[in-house]
């Protein structure tokens, strides 16, 4: 029987279906939720894809991270749930405070859509237990609300802790502090990334394959676990 992983669309989700197709070519059966329904169909682990939830009113993710979905999302994060946020799917996790920091307009007040190198800075979490530390990757991103910041008292909590999950190699794309590109709770079940890994699952149709472990990581988390 194959692992169950849900992906909550949200109006102006943009990059669901994306989701679904990472999702079931790491070896996964994908589960479409809908932002309305409460109930998370039972599955294993979830995945909140990018776009522009809510059309970005307020603040990126600030009305979405209210939806009924996200109250079982929360919840299950807090109890040991694998939950991946994708872009806009990071800054809501960031809203519901199941990871510090806020994401805001780029340094340079510009969309950025380019293919960026990351580096792997922790691959103990559920979703980069595929990957080794240290390792390169080339993931495209597309973001105008891409800039991670956090009071440094935080920043040097989440340097301490080993939760800085990738960083950005080469030039910063958007400004974030300490070139970070994605991080992850304590428990390292939820992480947030800014890159969007499910454009890079083949090279038929993305810069690499490289995000691919992305997806496939949290089916080796859950399989050990």
């Amino acid at each position: 029987m194959s692992v169950r992983v849900g992906v909550v669309t949200f109006p102006g989700s943009l990059d669901d279906r994306d989701a679904v197709r990472a999702i079931r070519l790491a070896g996964a059966e994908p589960v479409p939720l809908w932002h309305g329904e409460k109930w998370l169909s039972d599955v294993a682990a979830v995945v909140l894809p990018g776009g522009f939830s809510y059309g970005d009113y307020l603040r990126c993710g600030a009305i979405a991270r209210f939806s009924p979905a996200m109250e079982s999302v929360i919840d299950g994060a807090r109890n040991g749930l694998p939950v991946l946020g994708i872009c806009n799917g990071f800054q809501v996790l960031c809203e519901a405070h199941l990871l510090p920091g806020a994401l805001i307009r780029n340094a340079e007040r510009r969309f950025v859509c380019r293919d960026q190198r990351i580096r792997i800075a922790n691959a103990g979490t559920a979703w980069t237990a595929d990957y080794a530390d240290g390792q390169e990757l080339v993931i495209p991103i597309k973001n105008i609300d891409g800039g991670y910041v956090a009071a440094e008292r935080v920043l040097d909590e989440l340097e301490g802790e080993g939760r800085v999950v990738a960083r950005y190699l080469g030039a910063n794309p958007n400004g974030s502090y300490r070139d970070i590109a994605g991080i992850c709770n304590s428990a390292g079940n939820v992480v947030g990334l800014m890159p969007h890994p499910e454009h890079a699952i083949d090279p038929l149709t993305g810069p690499s394959a490289d995000g691919l472990g992305f997806f496939s990581s949290v089916l080796t988390s859950l399989v050990s676990a």
